[in-house]
């Protein structure tokens, strides 16, 4: 065998040690890690001192077996931070207005607030069209309260007990209510306002997780309020449900039912 060839399948062996750790148990030990790949005890073992040496994984003294280590981590936190939204998002936002004749946006979890991201506007005459990259709070819409809704509950508790602007004479402040709209929200992934945050606007949104498992942030239909009959309103809820599914699935993740 060729030292490049060698080489390679030596990094594929590293490669499928590390792979064991993402959906396997905590620690894993190398009677596990051999018996899962099919690999001598010396080379897995060999493998594992290697990772230890660059804190890939790491070791604990009350513990049995091997777990990933702070570079592992430091590793996924970096490809997190680089993961677009908005590229995965595009082509799913520009369909969805095809077939809507609505525009239709891309909002993100930024702070205790959204923000949007992405928008393709409606081709029609009256439309409704959004400012990117201006923040808006989360208690009022149906991207921010799809993402509220889906946050950690110490972190949504904290949001609701600040100050919850009025922005029109239909926004819910009073927090009870918004407890119990939050509830249903979460349960659907899918919230409707028909002018709560901006009179006369409709807009369904769902909620979109991103790759590490957390709310990132809605993909919403909007438009002026008339045209958001009950009928199509149950037809938006699918469509962006649907939407939602494709771009996490583009990520290799869906949220578990």
């Amino acid at each position: 065998m060729s030292a490049e060839n060698s080489g390679t399948e030596t990094a594929g062996r590293v490669a499928d040690v590390l792979l064991l750790f993402i959906d396997g148990d905590q620690y894993l030990g190398v009677t596990a890690i051999s018996r899962a790949l099919g690999l001598s005890k010396a080379v897995v073992y060999r493998i594992l001192q290697s990772l230890v040496s660059r804190e890939l994984l790491a070791t604990d003294p009350d513990v049995s077996g091997y777990r990933l280590g702070p570079a592992a981590v430091a590793l996924g936190a970096s490809a997190l931070r680089r993961f677009d939204a908005r590229v995965a998002a595009a082509p799913v936002l520009r369909r969805l207005c095809d077939q809507t004749g609505e525009t239709t946006t891309l909002s993100g979890l930024v702070g205790d607030e959204r923000v949007y991201l992405q928008q393709f506007e409606s081709p029609r005459e009256i439309k409704m069209t959004v400012d990117i990259g201006r923040r808006f709070p989360l208690h009022a819409g149906s991207s921010g309260k799809v993402i509220l809704a889906c946050l950690p509950e110490e972190r949504r508790e904290a949001i609701l007990a600040d100050d919850l602007a009025t922005l029109t004479d239909r926004t819910v402040t009073s927090r009870d209510e918004l407890r119990d709209q939050l509830t249903q929200i979460a349960e659907e992934g899918v919230a409707v306002s028909l002018g709560e945050r901006q009179s006369g606007a409709g807009s369904v949104a769902a909620a979109l997780f991103g790759p590490d498992g957390e709310i990132h942030g809605a993909i919403s239909i909007c438009g002026p309020e008339y045209r958001f009959t009950p009928d199509l309103i149950d037809r938006y809820r699918t469509l962006v449900r649907d939407a939602v599914t494709e771009i996490q699935q583009h990520w290799g993740w869906v949220p578990k039912s």
